[in-house]
């Protein structure tokens, strides 16, 4: 056994397949397969199930997983930590972030970053909020950005609230409502919405603000980028609710403010034990907020 083998089977576990696998490790998809046959022979068990459709963990391979990952991270820290002790960052920095993030300009910090830690090869990506919290946990995700429901602080990881936002409603030009200074949720109840899929952080945060003022709500939209939301108004097929600072960038749309409007909290969040470049990141994080507070 040793690290390429495991660094190849997390890369099938991460991306659920064989093909993405060796896509991800720039390898011919043969090679990556011989490699874990060889760890699984060296090991006595199969890791995998493998079907023409999906792969996969056996009950060896939960178990293998629980431990490769830790040991894999740590090797690949080796480098980085003395490094960082004789005072260079370097390694890699994997980011992610929801698509409506509004709180922070992500690209001009990263920006900022990589002039100042050249040697650190950053990554970057889009998710939805318990994606990103599932990853940082993980630690396939060295930094992430969310936005969920103000009830449930983030579990399992180091954060930064970084705002709290209150939704405002986005409405067709020519709808009734549009005229209004201010409208309430139960005018919202019996009117088609464009949301977040059920079950998703995003959606929660209207789905608990209803069920707060004890009211039905019909969301006949399901959409995964915010942008979406706008497309839907703009169209007049539905009303939606969109922090205030996403509202202001849509156009032709009217925006009402809600009283008793859903809100949802913005986090920063990292490991408990963050690399050297994931912990100077949160420090530019730091910084860059404290700046805007005049600190």
């Amino acid at each position: 056994m040793n690290l390429k083998q495991i660094e190849y089977a997390l890369a099938v576990v991460d991306t659920g397949s064989f093909t993405r696998a060796a896509q991800q490790c720039h390898v011919v998809q043969s090679a990556l397969s011989h490699q874990i046959a060889r760890l699984e022979e060296s090991l006595g068990v199969s890791l995998f199930e493998r079907s023409s459709r999906r792969v996969r963990l056996t009950p060896a391979g939960e178990a293998f997983v629980r431990s490769a990952r830790p040991a894999l991270e740590a090797t690949r820290r080796i480098a980085e930590d003395v490094a960082a002790a004789c005072g260079e960052v370097r390694g890699q920095l994997s980011i992610g972030e929801i698509t409506s993030l509004t709180e922070l300009d992500l690209v001009d910090l990263l920006a900022g970053f990589h002039r100042q830690y050249p040697q650190v090869d950053i990554r970057w990506l889009m998710a939805k909020s318990e994606q990103l919290l599932a990853d940082v946990r993980e630690r396939r995700l060295d930094v992430g950005f969310i936005g969920i429901w103000p009830g449930e602080p983030p579990q399992g990881v180091e954060y930064r609230l970084l705002a709290e936002e209150e939704l405002v409603a986005v409405l067709p030009l020519a709808h009734p409502l549009a005229a209004l200074e201010r409208l309430s949720l139960s005018d919202l109840q019996d009117v088609p919405l464009v949301d977040f899929p059920a079950g998703s952080s995003a959606r929660r945060q209207t789905d608990e603000a209803f069920a707060a003022a004890r009211l039905t709500h019909r969301v006949q939209f399901e959409v995964t980028n915010i942008r979406l939301v706008e497309k839907f108004v703009q169209r007049e097929l539905a009303i939606g609710l969109v922090p205030e600072r996403i509202a202001s960038g849509f156009s032709d749309v009217a925006t009402v403010a809600v009283r008793d409007a859903p809100k949802r909290h913005l986090y920063a969040i990292w490991s408990s034990n963050p690399t050297p470049a994931a912990r100077a990141f949160v420090d530019m994080i730091e910084q860059s907020l404290a700046s805007r507070e005049g600190v």
